[in-house]
């Protein structure tokens, strides 16, 4: 999300510079599983849906993006009567113990997270944006507008706007403004990567019954081979307080719900399954009623949050970028009604 908005108001001509906590795409933005669904939202997030699903078909040919691919998503029944390869009509390496299998949507599609947040950073420097490696301690603000930041080198960054988007960590802007709430989770959740030979596996998502392991797997095989699987159950919901005793870095996955994700992978399709190449976790930011928060900080005139996404972060990444420097540049975004996301519905109340 911050990639992509710094990226967007770099090319429309700002001096854009981004202070980043660990590293470029350390967490969710490089973790998740980079499924699109065009035809996913509902109500007021129809918009963000379509609109930046689009977009992510013309950023695959303007940024080169290797990784994005259309593909089918499939439903996986594995309760009741499952019989060895009653899948594989479907989905060819689906050879295990299955139910049922049925088609969701023929029109979805994939991003490896990582590549496309590194190709925003790029892009964004090639316009001129700066990136820097710090931690924001503390803002200074004064007669409802932020003067500066201050970082953890010691340093102060002075501008004339200000976007605050950190997943989940947004949570500690509540400390620096006192008329903004971020009533906000992260939900903390496993997943892996199980490597296999460039173009060997079949584009097929998966998403699949809960079954006896505590499981309720997504399958996301990408086209360098690798299977990325997550829904490993035993996600933890994680409030302000236990959200600011973690670093990114300290985010680190639970090697109990990774065995029983590989043992119910393997059940389901012992062609594909082996040991993990990679156990990670991250944390989504998952606002209490369920939407983004996109918008001006209430009471304040030049600063600006965007977080909330929740497992939407990859798709709604690109059409955030764009209205939310519609929104800073010229003072309203023009391609996202915005007035369903903004935080002042969540404002405090003055006593």
């Amino acid at each position: 999300v911050g990639a992509s908005i710094g990226m967007q108001l770099a090319i429309k001509g700002a001096n854009v510079t981004i202070v980043e906590r660990c590293g470029i795409a350390c967490a969710a933005s490089g973790k998740a599983g980079g499924f699109l669904g065009r035809e996913w939202g509902s109500g007021p997030t129809v918009q963000l849906h379509q609109k930046s699903f689009d977009m992510h078909v013309k950023f695959a040919k303007e940024l080169k993006i290797e990784s994005f691919r259309y593909l089918p998503t499939l439903s996986v029944n594995v309760n009741g009567k499952c019989k060895p390869g009653k899948g594989v009509s479907k989905c060819d390496w689906l050879d295990g113990h299955v139910a049922s299998v049925s088609t969701m949507d023929k029109g979805t599609a994939q991003v490896t997270p990582r590549e496309i947040t590194e190709k925003m950073i790029e892009k964004g420097k090639e316009n001129g944006m700066k990136v820097i490696f710090a931690t924001v301690t503390n803002v200074q603000t004064h007669q409802g507008y932020v003067q500066s930041i201050h970082l953890s080198d010691g340093k102060k960054l002075e501008a004339d706007k200000f976007v605050f988007a950190m997943g989940p960590w947004t949570v500690q802007a509540e400390d620096w403004f006192p008329s903004l709430r971020v009533p906000m989770v992260g939900i903390y959740s496993s997943s892996l990567i199980m490597n296999h030979p460039e173009g060997s596996v079949t584009g097929c998502a998966l998403f699949c019954s809960e079954d006896d392991n505590g499981c309720h797997l997504e399958v996301y095989p990408r086209p360098d081979g690798g299977v990325y699987v997550c829904g490993c159950g035993g996600s933890k919901h994680l409030r302000k307080e236990e959200i600011q005793k973690l670093a990114p870095e300290d985010v680190v996955p639970d090697k109990a719900r990774i065995a029983a994700a590989c043992k119910s992978f393997g059940k389901m399709a012992p062609k594909l399954a082996k040991s993990p190449d990679v156990i990670q976790a991250c944390m989504r930011p998952c606002s209490d009623d369920g939407m983004p928060i996109l918008g001006l900080i209430p009471d304040c005139k030049n600063a600006y949050v965007a977080t909330g996404h929740n497992c939407w972060g990859i798709l709604w990444g690109p059409i955030t970028g764009v209205c939310m420097s519609e929104l800073i540049l010229d003072g309203e975004s023009k391609t996202v009604d915005l007035r369903y996301f903004s935080p002042g519905r969540f404002k405090r109340s003055k006593k």
